[in-house]
């Protein structure tokens, strides 16, 4: 309980709980929502504390049970955050652009990141050299792009099994990604975002450094908490914490489509009719003259 209580205090210096003007809120965001001062929304920070809880829960059993959080947060108050942090806890992360397609299209990025390995391999050996001056300008400039673009996803060779962004206006490309792959979200969302596109919201000031590094900060140490975890576990116990990980499922995370029972009749029926006409066909073929 002190430790929630001296995050409480931290946050709130901070400048968590500053909001947007109240005419640029928007209303979804009621529920979070402590009061209104000189136009400015107070967000409540019991409401923080307690999407902040739930989403280190989430993010130990995550990791634990083997997948990778990667980290979004490309606006400039998140960039030195995230870098810091992720690094620290070996978590893969986007800090410069969203590219359409990062989940969605996972392959072509691998693609990518082979280049960036084969040009960072020429580089290395010198053999770069024996390209013409031209041909050496330009294959700088194509890994000096990839290496902004995509360095901080190298160590994720899989899909993610969550999705930390910061401000859900901004990286909304990358929430939609997410949500047609069933990738879990857990967002700092700020009163003038969208709790709808979050699984695990924690509402708070997204354009404070300071709110913003804590945020960050917490959600690394459940990371590398979990991430520990999975270092010292056994096969058996990973496949214990995978399931755990199932069975905590976010609050507003998609669930897979069930079939309805009446299709499932209709299916059995057909089974049934083709099984049923099956000795009707066997008679016809051994039916005297056929």
């Amino acid at each position: 309980m002190s430790d929630q209580k001296s995050l409480a205090k931290e946050l709130v210096e901070a400048g968590v709980i500053f909001g947007q003007r109240r005419s640029q809120w928007n209303p979804k965001m009621k529920p979070y929502i402590f009061a209104t001062k000189n136009g400015i929304s107070i967000i409540d920070v019991k409401e923080t504390i307690k999407g902040l809880l739930l989403a280190k829960r989430f993010i130990a059993k995550t990791v634990a049970s083997g997948k990778d959080v990667c980290f979004v947060g490309t606006k400039r108050q998140a960039r030195g955050a995230v870098e810091q942090h992720c690094a620290a806890c070996s978590m893969p992360f986007v800090t410069e652009r969203w590219l359409g397609g990062t989940l969605t299209n996972f392959r072509t990025i691998r693609e990518r990141l082979r280049r960036l390995e084969d040009l960072e391999r020429l580089a290395e050996t010198g053999d770069i050299k024996n390209y013409s001056k031209k041909m050496e300008s330009q294959l700088a400039r194509e890994q000096k792009k990839i290496h902004r673009n995509l360095h901080g996803l190298r160590g994720m060779t899989k899909l993610p099994g969550a999705l930390v962004v910061v401000d859900t206006t901004r990286e909304q490309n990358a929430l939609l990604e997410a949500k047609a792959l069933g990738i879990p979200t857990i967002c700092l969302i700020d009163t003038d975002g969208n709790p709808d596109l979050a699984d695990i919201p924690v509402p708070g000031n997204d354009d404070s450094m300071r709110s913003i590094e804590i945020v960050i900060r917490e959600l690394c140490a459940a990371a590398a908490e979990g991430r520990g975890q999975r270092s010292n576990a056994s096969p058996e116990e990973m496949g214990a914490a995978a399931a755990a990980a199932g069975d905590l499922e976010a609050p507003n995370a998609p669930r897979p489509a069930r079939r309805s029972s009446r299709s499932q009749f209709r299916a059995d029926g057909r089974s049934a009719s083709a099984g049923a006409d099956a000795p009707r066909a066997e008679a016809a073929g051994t039916a005297p003259g056929a």
